[in-house]
């Protein structure tokens, strides 16, 4: 698991890194390894401080970002790892719009002190780097989550290096497949490894990957003293799920783009976005800074807030479901959360899988179609609901 694969591409490090070595009638991927005792005499000692498992998935994971990385019991985990190695009092720059759990998270930190966070558009990145003229610690996220903003990361990052400014990229959107903001000039990366990694919404889990060794070593140390250590069943079925990342990846994309293309056209869609689409604002900076479009799109649909809803309620194929990045397409209404702000009431974001494309739009025109003049219903947890979603 330490060889070098700098010269293979990401498909081919995606399904041969974090194989155990081989041997005759050995096998070909780690096996599950449900133990917390661990015999003495290793490098652990303890299954909280590492175990084989862990090991081949962060090789994998490091090796696709090209760095090291570590890995956490949740995405959220693997954020708040990543923040403990900013410092204390640091003057952060971080997007208004993003995952809004980290958002809530450095709201939070910004109200309490002695941290101060200023929120700024990402896909506007004169107003990121004047933001940045004060800054110790810049955290990106490209694609944003969920109005599919792009960042110019390439400019930002090496900017932010040239600063001395700590930069923490949240890459789960795009996948290393799609971009490597390490090679970029970023500090950190992080993933939800429940999305797209996994990819097949059956486990939670998150990762964080760095260059430098001491960013490395810390993250190891945060683990370990929060207890944020990832499941050994969860670990092997992300390993697993990483295997197919690619297949799944082209196979999404290419979905996602001929829906949002077939909905520019549709009599119910307000506004379309998605970066493949020349009328997305930044459609220039994601092909060029992006090997790729990713694999969500949002839609603002007519007849506002209740309308969307209805429309929730009316497709089969696609599940209603607050995830992304795995086979199954699934949508969701995003403001009904009171946490997602400046999302608008109408807006759908949904995450395009690997069924056929003609199946999920006839699904999604049938439901259109249905509910047109449909009167809805309110957000399911309630109006003062502040349920966590994905």
């Amino acid at each position: 698991m330490t060889e070098d694969r700098s010269a293979l591409r990401v498909e081919s490090i995606a399904v041969s890194a974090g194989r155990p070595a081989a041997s005759p009638d050995g096998p070909l991927n780690l096996p599950i390894t449900p133990a917390s005792a661990l015999h003495a005499g290793g490098d652990s000692g303890y299954a909280r401080d590492g175990q084989p498992p862990w090991a081949a998935l962060e090789a994998t994971i490091g090796a696709l970002e090209g760095g090291h990385a570590v890995v956490f019991s949740s995405g959220m985990a693997a954020a708040q790892a990543a923040l403990t190695l900013i410092g204390p009092a640091a003057r952060i720059v971080a997007p208004a719009v993003a995952y809004m759990d980290v958002r809530r998270s450095l709201m939070r930190q910004d109200e309490t002190g002695p941290r101060s966070v200023t929120f700024v558009d990402v896909a506007d990145t004169q107003a990121v780097l004047d933001a940045c003229e004060q800054a110790d610690a810049l955290w990106l996220e490209s694609p944003t989550n969920p109005l599919l903003e792009v960042a110019d990361l390439p400019r930002l990052c090496t900017a932010a290096r040239e600063r001395g400014i700590f930069c923490v990229v949240d890459n789960t959107m795009a996948t290393p497949l799609l971009q490597q903001p390490l090679l970029l000039g970023a500090d950190l990366v992080v993933h939800s490894a429940t999305k797209a990694m996994g990819g097949h919404s059956d486990l939670l889990l998150g990762a964080v990957a760095a260059s430098a060794a001491g960013s490395v070593a810390r993250l190891h140390e945060a683990r370990e003293l929060y207890g944020a250590t990832p499941g050994a069943l969860e670990v092997f079925l992300c390993l697993r799920g990483l295997r197919t990342l690619p297949l799944r990846m082209q196979c999404a994309q290419s979905n996602a783009m001929a829906l949002a293309e077939r909905l520019v056209g549709h009599r119910d869609a307000l506004e379309v976005r998605y970066p493949g689409l020349r009328s997305h604002p930044d459609h220039q900076r994601a092909a060029s800074t992006m090997s790729g479009f990713g694999t969500l799109l949002t839609v603002r649909v007519a007849g506002g807030a209740a309308r969307a809803d209805a429309v929730v309620d009316a497709v089969q194929l696609i599940a209603h479901a607050t995830s992304f990045g795995a086979v199954e397409s699934t949508l969701e209404r995003r403001a009904r959360y009171p946490a997602e702000r400046d999302v608008p009431d109408d807006l759908l974001r949904i995450s395009v899988g690997c069924e056929h494309v003609d199946d999920l739009w006839d699904d999604l025109t049938r439901a259109l179609d249905a509910t047109r003049g449909a009167s809805g219903r309110s957000c399911m947890n309630g109006p003062t609901s502040t349920c966590c979603t994905s």
